[in-house]
């Protein structure tokens, strides 16, 4: 199996939680997903997230999550975030690094927030500390869609507002077999992950985040916008900010070195 990858599954609070887990490295790395992970859980894909992230499988056990395989209307991200722990401990991981991509950075302020002692080193990519307009711009939309059943046009949108030009002259190529694949069978998921984006709000307290903090962003962001990258690393003392140019919330897959800069922001002491 490639890089040892495999799927698991935990238990928090009697409900299944997905996970994968790859590589050798001694040091445990915690990787939350974005809102992705309310169509589909990491079930499954070990070997495929164990490919696209096979620069730290030498570094470090990988440990890739889903939110809970149940959840309910008004799970909040700073619910996921007390899974998220409970799952860990569950697992016997009480210190690690940890990176959230999107709504998985969202989760990740929190946990970093509230359990400082288990985090050694902080990525956030592409996410923000609260709604601003760029973010109420979106995701409104993308709630009806789903609300709608309306598959194709969800795709479409988060594509069209996730990657650059140059990306999408080839993605559009294959808009009629992504608009049909991965359909879940109902959005509930979604919608309460969605609407959880929109509840999100770390700001007061980002001072709090007591670890090394790397916080990566798009310039040309249309999802939560550059701005919500700025403002967390103003507040964030040992903060470092990362901007792709020309790049939008998508640069965690457009930006050509993205993982390396994680690497090489959790390999430095």
């Amino acid at each position: 199996m490639f890089h040892n990858a495999k799927s698991g599954t935990v238990t928090v609070g009697g409900i299944p939680m997905d996970y994968v887990v790859f590589g050798k490295g001694q040091s445990p790395l915690v990787i939350l997903p974005g809102l992705s992970d309310g169509l589909k859980t990491v079930r499954g894909q070990a070997v495929t997230l164990a490919m696209y992230y096979k620069q730290f499988a030498k570094l470090f056990t990988v440990y890739i999550f889903s939110r809970k395989n149940v959840i309910v209307d008004g799970y909040s991200t700073k619910d996921m975030a007390k899974d998220q722990k409970l799952a860990l401990d569950n697992l016997g991981i009480d210190n690690f690094y940890l990176m959230g991509i999107s709504q998985g950075g969202m989760i990740a302020q929190h946990i970093a927030i509230n359990y400082p002692a288990a985090v050694k080193k902080l990525v956030i990519g592409v996410s923000a500390s609260r709604p601003n307009n760029t973010i109420r711009g979106v995701l409104p939309k993308w709630i009806s869609f789903a609300e709608n059943n309306d598959y194709k046009s969800l795709m479409i949108d988060t594509s069209e507002n996730s990657y650059s030009q140059k990306t999408l002259k080839k993605y559009r190529l294959m808009y009629p077999l992504l608009t049909r694949l991965g359909r879940p069978s109902n959005f509930s998921r979604f919608l309460i992950q969605a609407n959880a984006c929109l509840s999100h709000d770390t700001y007061n307290a980002l001072g709090q985040i007591k670890c090394p903090t790397l916080i990566i962003g798009g310039s040309d962001d249309k999802i939560v916008g550059i701005h919500a990258s700025k403002e967390m690393a103003e507040r964030i003392n040992e903060s470092k900010l990362i901007v792709y140019e020309g790049l939008g919330h998508a640069a965690y897959e457009e930006g050509k070195d993205f993982n390396q800069q994680v690497i090489n922001f959790f390999s430095n002491s």
